[in-house]
C-alpha cells in the first residue's frame, strides 16, 4: 500500500483544514516545494496535492506552487482541485504532473471523466469526497444526493486509475479513518482505491492495509506535519 503525503495548497502555502472548513485552516509551511523535498528527502514515492482555493474557484489558484513542487522534484505527484475541463487536464499532464484528480466533474460531467481517461491512460484518478455517504462537491461545500459507492460504480468501465476516497467528518481531525466505510466501497468496485481523511497513527495504516480490501494507498496530512505519524517509519512499515 502506497503512503501517500498531502500537500494541501491556500493561498501559495501548506496547510491542514479541519474537516475541509477553510476558516480552520493551520499553516505548516509558507514554502510548499520545501515541504515536498522534505517528504521525498523520507522516501516517499508519491507526493499528494491539492489546491484548495481551485477547489472552491473552479480553475487553478495556486499553479505557481504546484509548479515549483514539480521544478523542484521528480517524484511522481497528483493534483485534485479546480480541474474541471480538458485544457486543464492537459496543462497539468504536460507540466510534468503524474496523475490529477476529478471531483466535481466526476459528478456534473461524468463524460468528461471517461473523455480524459481514454485520452491520458493511467494519468486520471476520480476523488469521491462525501459526508454521511453522499458526495460533495466544489470544496466540499455543496453536498449532493449522489451515493458514493454508485458513483464509484459508475466508471468501473472508464479506465480511470484510481479513486481517492475521502471520509470528510474525519479529515484533519486526527479521529482515525473511516476504515469500514473506506473498505466497503473498495470492495464494490476493481478500480484501486485510496484512502483519505482521518488516517492519524501508523496503527491506522496498518488497520486500512490489513482491512481485507484492494487498497492501493492511503493519503496522509495534519499526522505527518504533527509528528503523530514518522514517514520514514510509516513508509518501512506499509514496505514490510
Amino acid at each position: 500500500m502506497i503512503l501517500y503525503p498531502a500537500i494541501d495548497l491556500k493561498d501559495g502555502k501548506a496547510v491542514r483544514l479541519l474537516r475541509g472548513d477553510m476558516d480552520k485552516a493551520t499553516v505548516f509551511n509558507d514554502d510548499p516545494a520545501a515541504q515536498a523535498m522534505e517528504f521525498v528527502a523520507a522516501g516517499c514515492d508519491w507526493l499528494h496535492l491539492v489546491d484548495l482555493n481551485g477547489a472552491f474557484a473552479g480553475q487553478p489558484v495556486n499553479a505557481a506552487a504546484v509548479e515549483a513542487i514539480l521544478a523542484r522534484t521528480k517524484t511522481p505527484a497528483q493534483l485534485g482541485g479546480g480541474i474541471r475541463d480538458m485544457a486543464t487536464i492537459e496543462m497539468w499532464l504536460s507540466k510534468g504532473l503524474a496523475r490529477v484528480i476529478l471531483g466535481t466533474v466526476a459528478v456534473e460531467n461524468p463524460g468528461l471523466v471517461r473523455e480524459a481517461a481514454a485520452a491520458f491512460p493511467g494519468q486520471i484518478a476520480v476523488g469521491i469526497d462525501a459526508r454521511d455517504g453522499r458526495v460533495a462537491t466544489k470544496g466540499w461545500a455543496e453536498v449532493t444526493d449522489v451515493d458514493a459507492t454508485e458513483l464509484a460504480r459508475s466508471f468501473e468501465d472508464a479506465g480511470v486509475a484510481a479513486i481517492i476516497y475521502t471520509d470528510i467528518n474525519r479529515d484533519g481531525a486526527m479521529q482515525g479513518p473511516n476504515v469500514e466505510a473506506t473498505a466497503a466501497l473498495a470492495r464494490a468496485v476493481t478500480i484501486p482505491v485510496i484512502a483519505s481523511g482521518g488516517v492519524s497513527s501508523i496503527a491506522d495504516l496498518i488497520a486500512l492495509r490489513d482491512c481485507g480490501a484492494a487498497l492501493n494507498g492511503a493519503i496522509s496530512g495534519r499526522a505527518l506535519y504533527d509528528g503523530a505519524i514518522d514517514l520514514r517509519e510509516a513508509l518501512a512499515v506499509l514496505a514490510g
